[in-house]
């Protein structure tokens, strides 16, 4: 990698280690700052504004990797660069992702899919796995839901099926949101159709970011939901596996 391309630059909120929840195995996970929506159900409110976060160079992000990549490796995991969104800065996270394919670890991005067009396909080679939220299958209740676009996000799940990526769909179920039936058949309809979905997520709805919302002073709209309840989520997961993907 060039001198300039080591240079590089992002805004990270933080990092940490997780196991079966952001990828395969155990990862290092990168929380990248900035995010172009504002989903009603966020869990992570402080990672919303790019300006909160730290300016750190791709040489930094790498020798705090490095020190857990044999771990990493031993237990079937790698790197995963969420947030916010990470395609927000598609220069520092394309030039990560490179030094992690560099370096032999097993890559992932955790996106919404909106600002897709910008991943380019140099980055999406050395990406081995996209984690894509999908908010919602119903145009209106996605804006309502999130201030966003769908279109965005399914024009990226089919341009990683054209190029081969393998995709983990993540469905967050919301009580009253995003628990519409006949928009979770067109969704896995839709997701049946792409060959390189290996699975669907389907998570329940939880209130544990509440605490970070009252940290910040901003209202938790969410705050009186409640949780799915478990056969309501099964008979969800169920609906994708009808179409052929496995659901968990």
């Amino acid at each position: 990698m060039t001198t300039a391309a080591r240079a590089v630059t992002g805004r990270v909120h933080s990092w940490d280690l997780s196991t079966g929840v952001d990828g395969p195995g155990t990862r290092f996970v990168l929380f990248t700052s900035g995010c172009p929506l504002r989903c009603l159900y966020c869990a992570n409110p402080d990672t919303w504004r790019m300006r909160d976060g730290r300016e750190r160079t791709v040489e930094e992000v790498m020798g705090e990797i490095e020190k857990y990549r044999s771990f990493l490796t031993t237990a079937g995991g790698g790197v995963t660069l969420t947030g916010g969104e990470p395609l927000l800065q598609p220069r520092f996270t394309g030039a990560v992702l490179r030094r992690c394919k560099e370096a032999g670890l097993h890559t992932a991005i955790d996106t919404s899919g909106l600002l897709g067009a910008r991943a380019t396909d140099e980055m999406l080679t050395d990406t081995d796995l996209v984690l894509l939220d999908v908010k919602s299958f119903d145009v209106r209740t996605y804006r309502r839901l999130t201030g966003g676009a769908l279109a965005p996000t399914l024009s990226f799940a089919t341009r990683l099926n054209r190029l081969g990526v393998p995709v983990w769909i993540r469905y967050v179920l919301v009580p009253g949101w995003t628990d519409d039936l006949a928009a979770v058949d067109g969704l896995a309809e839709f997701v049946g159709g792409l060959d390189t979905v290996r699975r669907v997520d389907v998570l329940p709805f939880h209130r544990l970011g509440a605490g970070k919302y009252e940290a910040l002073g901003i209202r938790f709209p969410l705050r009186d939901t409640r949780a799915p309840d478990p056969a309501l989520v099964e008979e969800v997961r169920r609906r994708f596996r009808a179409h052929g993907k496995d659901a968990y």
